[in-house]
């Protein structure tokens, strides 16, 4: 696999047995002769994903993180699921070919799907050549993708029970408050002050839908031949039932702009701030006329979306810090942990 698709030789700490794999896949699928050749994406920070390159085919591989103690928090069968469920009605998500709930066979849970052929945009670059108009007009498909996904009826997708029902922003404060708080270590700051704002400042629920909750530019395959059409959305692990201004303020929460700070700029995840690119609050104008869901207070969701990436940084970092991963990119988390604190406190001062 070329470096450009993002695949290298797999860490020995991610590999696993490919011989009592590709026995089971056998059992589940049909494939071509010979073991596959398997490579790893590593541009993730939570489940683990490979490639297996059969002779004619190429499917992924996802399985929980190496050290992973809950399997509520990388529940393989529930990500397989949801997928399974949307590719019906949602023409984003890859087709799904077997889950394998026997840890046994390579030491953990584990599904495998079939590869979406495209280009996923880098941490740096589109890795497609756009101008800036074109560009532009990708960043109104990506809403528009993530709008598409917002309309899916859950119930004809199988979904109806992936979520709680009513109060999911409620549950949201008070879950990503108790993780944060768990993962807590000396190094960054307690977010009280942000908390209390959260929970004074929630809004009820616009409503109830498939949300992605990771959607972010390096989770979506633009097609080969046209690089303006999303041709799939990746990464479900996050994905559940959950108010869309959440999911939205979760999106943007990654989104660097070209104006701002070098400290936020500094630990930017995807080329959102590439010449022509929309902007957030162009974002947040366009999606809201689209979707005809108007929020009383955005700074409430943006706030909650980059405490939540706060979170999400911090339980890695924990991860690290506890020896549970010796993956070094995960050495400084705790640096935008502080970062994305002081950006949330500006927001609650100007709102």
């Amino acid at each position: 696999m070329a470096a450009a698709d993002g695949a290298r030789p797999v860490r020995a700490e991610d590999a696993f047995d490919v011989t009592a794999m590709d026995i089971w896949l056998r059992s589940q699928t049909e494939l071509p002769e010979g073991l596959p050749e398997v490579r790893q994406f590593t541009s993730g920070a939570s489940n683990l994903t490979y490639l297996l390159a059969y002779p004619d085919r190429e499917l992924i591989l996802r399985r929980p993180p190496s050290g992973t103690k809950a399997k509520s928090a990388h529940d393989m069968g529930r990500e397989y699921r949801i997928q399974a469920g949307l590719k019906p009605v949602f023409r984003y998500v890859p087709e799904m070919v077997a889950h394998c709930n026997d840890a046994q066979v390579i030491g953990s849970e584990f599904y495998v799907m079939e590869r979406v052929a495209g280009t996923i945009p880098g941490h740096r670059a589109l890795g497609v050549d756009l101008t800036a108009a074109q560009t532009r007009q990708l960043g109104f498909t990506l809403i528009d993708t993530l709008a598409e996904l917002h309309a899916v009826d859950p119930a004809a997708a199988g979904l109806s029970d992936l979520g709680r029902g009513a109060g999911y922003v409620g549950r949201q404060l008070t879950g990503w408050s108790d993780r944060y708080r768990k993962a807590k270590t000396w190094n960054v700051p307690s977010y009280n002050k942000v908390i209390t704002w959260l929970v004074d400042n929630q809004p009820k629920d616009v409503k109830t839908c498939v949300i992605h909750n990771d959607f972010r530019l390096d989770n979506v395959v633009l097609a080969p031949d046209d690089p303006l059409r999303v041709v799939g959305v990746l990464d479900w692990e996050l994905a559940t039932l959950g108010d869309p201004l959440m999911d939205l303020g979760s999106a943007l929460a990654y989104w660097v702009q070209a104006d701002d700070n070098w400290a936020f700029r500094r630990f930017k995840l995807q080329p959102s701030d590439v010449p022509g690119m929309l902007t957030r609050d162009e974002i947040v104008q366009y999606y809201t006329k689209r979707s005809g869901l108007e929020p009383a207070n955005w700074a409430f969701y943006e706030v909650f979306g980059l405490f939540r990436l706060a979170v999400i940084a911090q339980q890695i970092y924990y991860r690290y810090h506890h020896k549970q991963t010796r993956n070094p990119r995960f050495k400084n988390f705790w640096l935008p942990v502080n970062v994305l604190e002081r950006r949330c406190r500006k927001i609650i001062r100007q709102a």
